[in-house]
C-alpha cells in the first residue's frame, strides 16, 4: 500500500531535482536513473511496524472486542518488543539517511562502516539483540555484530543490477517470514512479510530496465533488516521437536548473496584492489560475461536462491541425516556455480 506509490512519488520528486545515479565507471547504464527508492522501501517498513508496535502497547491490556482471539494473545508480546522494535526502526532510518546522502554525494566507505559497527553494536548490546545467546556474551556479541555488518554489505554488494538485491531480499524475507510462522511467532512474519511487500511494491519500478535504483539507502537497510529478522527468528526450540542444527538456517537462506560477497572479495584480493572499491567483478556481471542478458542473469540468481533457500524451511525440524543433507545439498549448488563461472573463465 506504501511501497508503489511511494516509489512512484519520490522517483517524480528525485528526477525533479536531480537525485539521481548518472552513468560513467563502472556503471552499464546509458542515461542518469534516479535515485531513493530506497526510501519508499524503508518508510514502507518502518511506519506499519511503529504504527503496530503503538496499537499492541495501547490495547494490550483491554483489547478491543472486534480484534481476533490469536492475535489478542500475542498483544502483550508485541508490546514487550516495544524497545527492540523502536531501536531497529531508529537505526533503518540512520542507515537510510546516510545512505541517502552517500547516493547524493559519496562519504567514502570509512564514515559508513564506523556507522554500521555503532549501530550493530548497540541493537546488540544494549538491547540484546543476540543470536546463539546460549553461548558465552563475548562470542555471542561478537557473532551478532558480524553477522548484522556480514548482511548489511552483502546486500549492498548484491545491488549491482536491476531488480537483483530486490528479488533476492524478497525470497529470503518470505523464507524467514514461514520459519518464524511455523515457530508460532507473530512479530517477526509480520515484520518479514512487510519486508516482502515493501519489496515487491519497489521490484516493478526497478526490474530491468529500472527507473530508479534503492541506492544504499534501500541495500543497507534491507540487510540490516534482514539480520535482525533472523536474530528474532526461533530456529531452535525442543519443545516443537526443532534441533540445534537449525541455527545454520540464515546462512543456508542466505548462501547465494554471501557467495557472491566472499567471491568478490577474493577477486579484488588477488587482484590487489582496494576490497570496497565497486566494479563488475560480482557474480551476476560474470553471468553477462558468459552471454547472457541483465534478465536472464537476475533470473538465475534469482533461483539460485530460491534452491538454497527453501530446503530451509525443513532444517529445524529435520533428522540429523536429513540436515546434513541439506546442508550438502546448499554447499553443492554454491560449488557447481563456481565450477561453471571457473570453466567459464578458461573458455
Amino acid at each position: 500500500m506504501i511501497a508503489a506509490p511511494g516509489t512512484w512519488l519520490i522517483r517524480r520528486w528525485a528526477l525533479r531535482h536531480a537525485f539521481v545515479d548518472r552513468p560513467g565507471g563502472h556503471k552499464a547504464h546509458a542515461s542518469p536513473i534516479a535515485l531513493g527508492g530506497g526510501i519508499a522501501i524503508t518508510l514502507s517498513i518502518v511506519l506499519p511496524i511503529l504504527a503496530g508496535t503503538l496499537f499492541a502497547q495501547m490495547c494490550a491490556a483491554n483489547p478491543p472486542a472486534w480484534l481476533p482471539a490469536d492475535i489478542v494473545a500475542h498483544l502483550p508480546g508485541i508490546a514487550a518488543k516495544a524497545p527492540i522494535a523502536l531501536a531497529v526502526c531508529a537505526a533503518a532510518l540512520v542507515l537510510c539517511v546516510l545512505g541517502a546522502i552517500d547516493d547524493a554525494r559519496a562519504l567514502g566507505p570509512g564514515v559508513k562502516f564506523l556507522v554500521q559497527i555503532a549501530l550493530a553494536a548497540i541493537l546488540v548490546i544494549v538491547f540484546d539483540l543476540r543470536l546463539l545467546s546460549h553461548l558465552s556474551p563475548p562470542i555471542s556479541i561478537t557473532l551478532s555484530i558480524l553477522w548484522i555488518l556480514t548482511l548489511i554489505n552483502s546486500l549492498n554488494f548484491l545491488d549491482n543490477m536491476d531488480g537483483l538485491a530486490a528479488g533476492v531480499a524478497a525470497i529470503a524475507a518470505a523464507i524467514f517470514a514461514l520459519t518464524s510462522m511455523r515457530a508460532g511467532q507473530l512479530f517477526v512474519p509480520t515484520c518479514c512479510w512487510l519486508l516482502v511487500g515493501a519489496l515487491l511494491g519497489f521490484l516493478p519500478f526497478n526490474y530491468h530496465p529500472a527507473r530508479i535504483y534503492m541506492g544504499d539507502a534501500g541495500s543497507t537497510v534491507i540487510g540490516l533488516l534482514l539480520a535482525v529478522f533472523t536474530i528474532l527468528t526461533t530456529f531452535v526450540d525442543p519443545h516443537q521437536n526443532e534441533r540445534p542444527i537449525g541455527v545454520f538456517s540464515p546462512l543456508v537462506v542466505m548462501a547465494v548473496p554471501l557467495y557472491d560477497t566472499f567471491s568478490v572479495f577474493l577477486i579484488r584480493y588477488r587482484l590487489g584492489t582496494p576490497l570496497w572499491r565497486g566494479d563488475r567483478r560480482h557474480f551476476s556481471h560474470r553471468l553477462l560475461n558468459r552471454g547472457m542478458s541483465v534478465r536472464k542473469a537476475v533470473l538465475v540468481i534469482w533461483l539460485a536462491t530460491l534452491v538454497t533457500a527453501m530446503p530451509a524451511l525443513l532444517l529445524p525440524r529435520a533428522t540429523w541425516m536429513e540436515a546434513w543433507g541439506i546442508l550438502l545439498h546448499t554447499l553443492f549448488v554454491v560449488l557447481l556455480v563456481a565450477l561453471l563461472e571457473s570453466s567459464a573463465a578458461h573458455e
